[in-house]
């Protein structure tokens, strides 16, 4: 024993010297002063071994309260010393439980500070409890004053023994929390009341009858039980609670992007554990990873682990893997990776994806000296590994939607949504003096002939080789983009337009060199405009505008490269001139209307149309929305257009509602209109004019431009809404916002964007945004819209997406009323035939264009 407190002294660090002399000081004078009165006697010295092994009992017998990294027990020691108090002389109590106190720490090998202290401490407690029951004089065990002397002498002496503790922390860690420091006063003056008063009891009943004492093991055996079971229950109730915040911490921090950070400074914590450490090997484009949280550090370590046998066991077998200085897995090339590691123990468990392990997370090393990591440890680690692998899961599926929504699945190549995202940030930075934003946009102009001679495959290949060369060769920092089709762009900063010419011309040379290809060598060419900011354009809009524009005019020179200049966009100019023309076709009814059937596809109804005007011009013939309507919005006109069409639109359904044949129809509003605080009064007019239910209508907002502002259209879209009129979001996906705005705007109805749709048959990420987006609005209790429907491949998919409405060139074209009505006669049935009840239209299954 000499030996083991010579070494336990040695590792005891210098801030906790000063506390180990004075509680051994105050230890030393306690029991001075009760000797100076009872006398320096052992008698009787039989009882010592008896009163030792009573102490071993009390110390083993412990309920433990974990405060930072130390964990302090309360054990039932004050039981033997109640009954010392009054059997044995001062010194022998003292010598007693300081050796069994002694004993125990030896045995559980404790730290070197933990078994000085903790012998110091039983010192000061002892001598302080001796002291002052010696000084209330012999006292008779009937009369409560007794009682009185007891229980104060054990009081303080647990007060003593607290603030030695107490102490201890604070030197060896640091401040605990104020509301640890309450719980363990609680704990302590609760427990410390009731065994000394067990005491008391133990002792009246043997003065009384010695024989009593087979009832009072019968008691010791029920109090430590009920011990033992209180700090289970209280451990299982932590537990819950714990695992019930671990869950909703990861679910939150799923949601801001702090997934790992969270989830394992939780399971490090939940576990009293050095470090939690989540590995996952690399898998597809996922690198390995290996994130440590350590307790002692903010935030995590990106680690490099290499190879390890103990998590390279877990991963391929599935089993958890728990060691420790007494586990019972004998395997000895995992025990050697455990000491090569250097903690004390460690457990693995695997990170499930259905039934493939994907990864592990593992704790190491338990904070608390007084016990390793067991069975329950391990359990309470797989539910928290079966809960981060779910986590982790949707992560790296949002992660991987998120990835494919912005990159090309041919070439691997971001694609236009992240280009417009990056342009725009680069044109928001404050420009750095005779630095230029560039874009250059590369037209391939070979790429159908390969597709028709050799096919698709030799044509993606095509493509991925550009997407290749673009890439290497483009200077560092640069973004090299598909834009679709056998359009590439490449975005970056330059020192000027001439540096920029040079670069294009040097990258179009390495484009279009010979490939390669099925043994053949195809030549391709290849057009390069060039467009500046901020020397062309203000804003990412006009900046890709006169870009197009420059490759335009790039396909017409020798060079094959074109900076933009003005003159390009003079077909602009040309449409300035149509504001007159435009006004006078309004006022005099020269605009049609053309109506695009929209069809449930629950049961093929026509269920309504979406009007779409035209312009027959006289000279330039039959004009679409995109040529005119551009300028309606930036003259003045659009309020008089809106006007104009939905008149009309809502005159023609008036017309069908007294065929007996309702038909709801879609007009699109401009982002100006929404900004007219009028607006809901001329529509109201408006509907009481034709005499259709404002339900009939249906207005159509632009997610990706009309809600660039969304709080001053706000309540006008709330006014429209609370006249029963339907309200549904255009082009939904392509915005940055869309989100954000289902949860602000009384929106009905949302419509996928057609450049989804009609991409979904051939790339998967656009397949998954549309899965996507009708799962949404299935959620969200809004109709889902589809619109540029033009294939049975497409329509099947959406069908069983669970989409409810399609519209697109398989059901027909935008067509003129009379050409409707015609397309209505002979894509419908009459049910009269089929049922008595009535006669309704149904459409048949269409698989042609209209």
């Amino acid at each position: 024993m000499a030996d083991v407190m010579r070494r336990r002294i040695a590792g005891v660090p210098t801030r906790l010297w000063p506390l180990v002399l004075v509680t051994a000081a105050v230890g030393v004078a306690g029991t001075e002063a009760a000797i100076s009165v009872t006398g320096a006697t052992l008698a009787p010295g039989w009882l010592i071994p008896v009163f030792i092994g009573l102490f071993l009992v009390g110390e083993a017998t412990q309920l433990h309260v974990q405060l930072r990294r130390e964990t302090h027990s309360f054990s039932i020691s004050e039981i033997p010393l109640v009954l010392g108090l009054f059997w044995l002389s001062p010194l022998a109590l003292v010598i007693s439980r300081l050796t069994a106190v002694i004993l125990v720490n030896a045995v559980r090998r404790t730290t070197p500070h933990k078994f000085v202290t903790n012998t110091t401490v039983a010192a000061a407690e002892t001598g302080v409890a001796v002291a002052v029951y010696a000084y209330m004089g012999p006292l008779d065990t009937t009369k409560p004053l007794l009682w009185v002397a007891v229980l104060l002498a054990v009081g303080l002496a647990d007060l003593v023994s607290f603030t030695g503790i107490l102490a201890a922390i604070t030197l060896y860690e640091g401040r605990p929390a104020p509301v640890a420091v309450t719980r363990l006063v609680i704990a302590s003056i609760s427990v410390g009341v009731l065994n000394t008063t067990v005491g008391l009891v133990v002792l009246i009943v043997l003065q009384v009858n010695m024989l009593a004492l087979a009832l009072l093991l019968v008691l010791a055996v029920v109090l430590v039980a009920g011990y033992r079971a209180y700090a289970q229950f209280l451990a299982q109730h932590k537990s819950l609670g714990e695992l019930y915040a671990f869950t909703r911490a990861v679910s939150t921090a799923r949601q801001e992007n702090s997934l790992a950070d969270t989830m394992l400074t939780r399971v490090r914590e939940l576990l009293s554990a050095e470090s939690a450490t989540l590995w996952m090997p690399a898998l597809g484009r996922h690198p390995e990873t290996a994130l440590v949280a350590r307790v002692d550090q903010a935030g995590l370590i990106d680690e490099q682990l290499g190879e390890d046998p103990i998590r390279r066991r877990v991963l391929d077998t599935g089993v958890t893997v728990h060691l420790g200085p007494r586990g019972a897995n004998a395997d000895l090339r995992l025990r050697r990776a455990l000491r090569g590691r250097e903690v004390k123990d460690l457990i693995v468990v695997p990170l499930r994806s259905g039934t493939a392990v994907v990864g592990c997370l593992e704790v190491a090393d338990r904070l608390h000296d007084l016990a390793t990591f067991g069975s329950a440890d391990v359990r309470l680690l797989e539910t928290l590994a079966a809960h981060a692998a779910v986590a982790v899961e949707n992560s790296r599926l949002v992660e991987r939607l998120r990835y494919d929504a912005y990159h090309d699945t041919t070439t691997g190549l971001p694609n236009r949504r992240r280009l417009v995202e990056a342009v725009e940030a680069a044109i928001a930075v404050d420009p750095v003096p005779d630095e230029v934003v560039a874009l250059l946009e590369f037209d391939i102009d070979a790429l159908r002939g390969v597709n028709e001679t050799l096919g698709h495959k030799a044509g993606d290949q095509l493509l991925a080789e550009v997407g290749r060369r673009l890439r290497e060769y483009a200077p560092d920092g640069a973004l090299v983009a598909r834009l679709g089709g056998d359009e590439f762009a490449v975005l970056l900063r330059a020192s000027g337009v001439d540096c920029v010419v040079a670069l294009a011309a040097e990258l179009r040379r390495t484009a279009i060199e010979p490939f390669p290809l099925e043994n053949f060598t195809i030549e391709v060419g290849a057009a390069v405009g060039v467009a500046l900011f901020p020397d062309h354009a203000t804003d990412s809009e006009s900046l890709f505008r006169r870009v197009d524009a420059a490759t335009d005019a790039a396909k017409a020179q020798p060079r094959g490269v074109a900076v933009y200049i003005p003159a390009m966009e003079s077909h602009s100019v040309h449409r300035l001139g149509l504001v007159p023309e435009l006004r006078r076709a309004i006022e005099h009814d020269q605009l049609t209307v053309h109506y695009q059937p929209k069809v449930s596809l629950a049961d093929r109804r026509l269920i309504g149309v979406e009007a779409l005007v035209r312009w027959e011009h006289p000279e330039q013939g039959l004009l679409m929305p995109g040529d005119f309507v551009p300028v309606a919005e930036h003259t003045g006109l659009i309020g008089p257009l809106t006007r104009w069409v939905l008149r009309e639109s809502l005159a023609e359904a008036r017309r069908w509602q007294d065929r007996g044949r309702p038909l709801g129809v879609s007009v699109n509003l401009s982002a100006r209109t929404l900004q007219d605080p009028d607006f809901p009064a001329e529509l109201d007019a408006l509907l009481a004019e034709a005499g259709v239910p404002p339900g009939q209508l249906t207005l159509e907002i632009i997610e990706g431009g009309a809600l660039t502002d969304a709080e001053r259209p706000l309540a006008t879209l709330q006014a429209l809404a609370e006249r029963g009129v339907r309200l549904s979001l255009d082009d939904f996906g392509v915005g940055t916002s869309a989100f954000s705005y289902l949860r602000t705007i009384p929106v009905h109805e949302i419509k996928i964007d057609r450049s989804f749709v009609l991409g979904m048959n051939t790339d998967a990420a656009d397949l998954g945004i549309v899965r996507s987006i009708v799962g949404l609005g299935q959620h969200l209790g809004l109709s889902v819209v589809a619109e540029g429907v033009e294939s049975e491949r497409a329509l099947a998919h959406l069908e069983e997406m669970g989409c409810d409405v399609a519209q697109g060139f398989l059901f027909a074209r935008p067509l003129p009323m009379e050409r409707l009505e015609a397309w209505v006669t002979a894509r419908t049935s009459s049910a009269a035939d089929e049922s008595s009840d009535e006669a309704t239209r149904r459409l048949r299954v269409v698989g042609q264009h209209g």
